[in-house]
């Protein structure tokens, strides 16, 4: 089953990936025409804790929220920061809660996946439950680089701002795997319709 994933990098971990279809800036994710599961990068500095600082484009704001339907509707993940305020504006369940979409929130630090900092992070899933996720790596300890200290005691170094936005690859495969385990009944019923030769449906 092929994943798309939506809002890329143009060098994205993702290419290099068998059964992906990948959508960047170039491409334009908005033109995606849906069909199945996806993995989802909306952009997120209009909805981070640095968001009053952020100076995003007139229309960036709208993709979030855009994603989050789009996932709602085909079944796989949306990633964003831990604590974005996307969760609000979308109805997003908040982690250990459910949303009537049947649809989740992992909470989770991508340093599992091999990332330099910790990076916190909400996964929001629908169509695959909680215990149906492909095995999580827990690591120990604390990560070795930050995203941008808190605390001036903390002199750990900074990710760089591409670091920052690259998925690691470890984290690439394991959202892909995630987002093919996912199925809502609108995916099911597209891939029912074109096996049949019944053409798409809406």
């Amino acid at each position: 089953m092929t994943v798309a994933v939506l809002f890329a990098r143009a060098d994205s971990n993702y290419k290099a990936l068998a059964g992906v279809d990948v959508w960047d800036a170039e491409r334009d994710a908005r033109r995606w025409p849906g069909g199945g599961p996806l993995v989802a990068h909306p952009p997120c500095r209009a909805w981070g804790r640095l968001r009053h600082f952020a100076r995003p484009r007139p229309d960036e704001k709208a993709l979030g929220l855009w994603a989050a339907d789009q996932v709602r509707k085909w079944g796989g993940v949306l990633e964003h920061p831990a604590g974005s305020t996307l969760w609000d504006a979308a109805g997003l369940p908040k982690p250990g809660q459910r949303d009537k979409w049947g649809g989740w929130t992992l909470a989770a630090p991508q340093k599992w996946w091999g990332h330099k900092a910790e990076k916190a992070t909400w996964f929001y899933v629908v169509g695959c439950a909680p215990g149906d996720v492909p095995a999580l790596p827990y690591v120990m300890g604390e990560a070795a680089y930050v995203v941008q200290s808190r605390k001036r005691t903390d002199h750990r170094p900074h990710i760089t701002k591409s670091e920052r936005e690259h998925t690691p690859p470890e984290l690439a495969a394991w959202l892909v795997e995630l987002a093919r385990r996912c199925m809502t009944s609108n995916a099911q019923s597209h891939r029912t319709s074109r096996a049949s030769g019944e053409g798409p449906v809406e």
